[in-house]
């Protein structure tokens, strides 16, 4: 199998979109689409499956709760008990209603911290990490779709300027684009 693929370039989101849904259909392999702003429905045109976050997201927001119970319960019941407004301090289900908005922002906190670095570690994201961009125009108000190619070049650049891409080219290799 080759690594080498094609680049076309649109000005248009719903070119762009209308232009997936065409290679798609004609059986192309769509390797990466470079844009400067999500494009709505550009997932579910590329048929990419569903992302797992949302499930990710509760499971953080589940631990968060329980870390912030078990430090409550620490904290205020066993390590330093006080009275505080005239409050037992012998419970934690007496307390509970004092304690909900300490639970509920470590619930967010966690949640909303390891949801990004999940992201950033699924999307391979390092701190650092060298650009991976090969038009610098996607960054402005341009549309890169990337295909692979397979002996098939004529015939892609001919469907791709059907599609209303206004530039397309090979580069000479992957790793160079």
């Amino acid at each position: 199998m080759s690594n080498q693929v094609i680049h076309a370039l649109y000005d248009d989101d719903d070119t762009l979109l209308s232009a997936v849904k065409e290679v798609r259909a004609q059986k192309h392999h769509i390797e990466e689409i470079y844009t400067p702003f999500p494009v709505h429905g550009l997932d579910k045109a590329m048929g990419l499956e569903e992302t797992r976050i949302a499930i990710m997201a509760f499971i953080y927001g589940c631990i968060g709760f329980s870390v912030a119970v078990l430090m409550i319960n620490y904290i205020m019941i066993v390590d330093w008990p006080q009275n505080i407004g005239g409050k037992p301090s012998f419970s934690f289900l007496e307390n509970m209603p004092a304690f909900v908005p300490v639970m509920f922002e470590m619930t967010v906190f966690f949640a909303a911290h390891l949801m990004v670095i999940t992201f950033y570690l699924r999307s391979r994201l390092w701190p650092f990490k060298a650009a991976e961009n090969p038009n610098p125009l996607t960054t402005d108000d341009k549309f890169l779709m990337e295909i692979a190619l397979h002996n098939n070049a004529e015939e892609l650049t001919a469907l791709l300027k059907k599609t209303g891409a206004i530039d397309v080219s090979i580069p000479e290799n992957k790793e160079e684009a």
